[in-house]
C-alpha cells in the first residue's frame, strides 16, 4: 500500500508540472514608450548642428549675387571639416619652434637680442628700444609681404608663409612683452586703471577693435600654410564699414590702452603701431591692385578707409539683412579669442615680469652650429 501511495503522489505531481498553466491577461491599456528622437530630428545638439544656424553654416545676405569680390568670413562646418588636424600640427610645430629657439632663455635667443638692443644699442632707454622695434618690425613685416609676389615664384606660397611667420612672430612677441613690462616708463600723465568707468569704456573699445584687427581668421588654414595662401579681395562684413579694418582696429586698440595708461612710453609705442598700419593702408591697396586690377578698383570706389564714410555718402549700401554677413563662425571665434586674451592678461603681465627679471641667459640651443 505504501508503494502504491507513493506512485499515486508521483503521478499527480508530474501531471501538475506538465499541465499548461492559465495565462494572465494583459491590461486593456498599455503604456507605450516613444522611441528616442535622433539628433537630426531634434536631439540635444540640433540647435547647434543645424544648417539653419548661421554659426554652423554661413548664410549669404541678399546682396550676395551682386558681389564682384569674395564674401568674407564664409564657413561651413560640414564642407570644411577636413584639414584641422594638419592645421593643429602646423601651428603646434611653429609655436614649439618659437618657444625653443626664441622665448625660453636657456635655449632661445630673445634674451640675447634684447640685452644687446637695450644695453649696447639703446643705453637702457626704453623709448629708444620701442623706437627700434617700431622701425625694424614694419620693415620686416611689410617688406616680406611686399616681396611675396617675387618670392612665391622662387620658393612657393607655403614656404614663403613659413619664412614670413618665422621672421614676424619673434619680433612681435618681443615687442609685446617689452611693452607690457615698460608701459609705465617715462612721464606718466594719467593712470586710469583703478577707475571702473574708464576701464569699462576702454574694455569695450578694445573688445570691438579685435573685430577689425583680425580679418585673417577668414582663412586660418592659409595662415598656417595648410592651404595655399592667397591675396584675398574681401567685400562683405566688416569690409563694408572700412576697407582697411586692421588699421581702424589698431587705432581703436591703441586709443583704449593709451586712455588707461598715459605715459610717454605708451604714447610713443601707440604712435609707432598706428603709423605702421597707416603705411599699410597705402601698401595694402598697392598690393591688392597688383593682384586684382580692375576688380580692386571697383571695390575701392564703393568702400572707404575711414569707417562708415562710404556708407554715409551712399557709395556703399548695406543690405537689409546685413547681419547675415556678421553672424558667422569666424567673428564668433574672434569674440571668444578676445575674451580669452582678456582673461589671460594677468598671466601676460606675470610672464613679461618673469622675462624682465630673468634677464640674460647667454647662448642658446644652436650655439654648437657656430662654434
Amino acid at each position: 500500500r505504501a508503494m502504491a501511495a507513493v506512485a499515486v503522489l508521483a503521478a499527480h505531481r508530474a501531471t501538475a508540472l506538465t499541465a499548461p498553466r492559465p495565462r494572465l491577461r494583459a491590461p486593456a491599456t498599455r503604456l507605450r514608450m516613444a522611441p528616442p528622437t535622433t539628433t537630426e530630428e531634434g536631439g540635444p545638439l540640433s540647435l547647434v548642428l543645424n544648417r539653419e544656424n548661421p554659426l554652423y553654416v554661413s548664410q549669404p545676405s541678399s546682396a550676395a549675387d551682386a558681389l564682384i569680390a569674395e564674401d568674407a568670413g564664409v564657413y561651413d562646418f560640414e564642407a570644411q571639416k577636413d584639414g584641422w588636424i594638419p592645421f593643429a600640427l602646423a601651428v603646434g610645430a611653429i609655436l614649439s619652434a618659437l618657444a625653443v629657439l626664441w622665448i625660453y632663455p636657456a635655449t632661445g635667443y630673445s634674451d640675447d637680442v634684447m640685452h644687446w638692443l637695450e644695453t649696447d644699442v639703446c643705453g637702457g632707454n626704453a623709448h629708444l628700444v620701442t623706437l627700434a622695434f617700431g622701425v625694424v618690425f614694419p620693415v620686416v613685416h611689410s617688406g616680406l609681404a611686399s616681396l611675396r609676389p617675387l618670392a612665391e615664384k622662387v620658393v612657393g606660397a607655403r614656404a614663403w608663409r613659413v619664412v614670413f611667420a618665422s621672421c614676424s612672430l619673434p619680433l612681435a612677441y618681443s615687442w609685446i612683452v617689452y611693452f607690457i613690462a615698460h608701459a609705465h616708463d617715462g612721464l606718466v600723465f594719467w593712470d586710469l586703471q583703478p577707475v571702473a568707468a574708464a576701464h569699462a569704456i576702454a574694455w569695450t573699445i578694445n573688445f570691438l577693435s579685435f573685430f577689425f584687427l583680425y580679418p585673417s581668421v577668414f582663412n586660418l588654414k592659409e595662415v598656417a600654410a595648410v592651404e595655399k595662401p592667397k591675396v584675398h579681395l574681401w567685400e562683405t562684413g566688416i569690409m563694408r564699414i572700412t576697407r582697411h579694418p586692421q588699421m581702424v582696429g589698431q587705432v581703436m586698440w591703441s586709443a583704449a590702452h593709451l586712455a588707461m595708461v598715459g605715459s610717454t612710453f605708451t604714447f610713443f609705442t601707440m604712435i609707432l603701431l598706428v603709423g605702421h598700419h597707416v603705411f599699410a593702408v597705402w601698401n595694402g591697396d598697392r598690393r591688392l591692385y597688383e593682384e586684382h586690377g580692375e576688380r580692386f578698383e571697383a571695390i575701392r570706389d564703393r568702400t572707404s578707409v575711414a569707417p562708415f564714410a562710404a556708407i554715409l555718402d551712399r557709395r556703399q549700401v548695406l543690405p537689409s539683412d546685413y547681419w547675415k554677413e556678421l553672424v558667422r563662425a569666424p567673428y564668433a571665434l574672434i569674440a571668444v579669442g578676445t575674451l580669452g586674451a582678456y582673461a589671460a592678461h594677468p598671466y601676460m603681465q606675470a610672464g613679461a615680469a618673469l622675462v624682465e627679471n630673468t634677464g640674460l641667459v647667454q647662448g642658446g640651443v644652436l650655439d654648437g652650429l657656430f662654434a
